[in-house]
């Protein structure tokens, strides 16, 4: 249990200054209506991906803890989702085919509101052991 406490907040940290810092980087606006933005917006930053899942979901008028480390990141990746807060939306789920430390099967979201790429994250899928942003 140690190890994964410490995994997860030696991810957070570099997540948070990974991208810069908040000053460095100004709210971006990014289309993600089509499939092809999508897969764009994550090939500009390297990674290679595939679609395997779409669904509905409403990001939370008020946000949680974990909410609030997730928030964090995408003030420093520049994305607005607390712009968002309150609204429906969708996630798309990705598997990323060109990052595999080892072998895990690493995995890259998108969260998508009124055709914009509102958050964004990179993660394992062995529930999260390494989580990082896109950037």
């Amino acid at each position: 249990m140690k190890k994964l406490t410490f995994m997860f907040i030696a991810a957070a940290a570099f997540a948070l200054t990974a991208c810069g810092s908040r000053k460095d980087i100004s709210e971006a606006v990014i289309a993600a209506g089509e499939r092809s933005q999508r897969i764009d917006y994550f090939a500009s930053h390297g990674w290679e991906v595939e679609e395997i899942s779409e669904r509905a979901v409403t990001i939370p008028s008020e946000f949680s803890e974990l909410y609030e480390e997730y928030a964090l990141i995408q003030d420093r990746q520049g994305l607005p989702l607390r712009r968002y807060a309150g609204r429906n939306a969708k996630l798309f789920t990705y598997a990323i085919k060109n990052y595999s430390p080892d072998s895990k099967k690493m995995l890259a979201e998108l969260l998508v509101c009124d055709n914009t790429a509102v958050a964004s994250m990179v993660y394992s899928e062995d529930s999260g052991s390494i989580r990082m942003p896109v950037c």
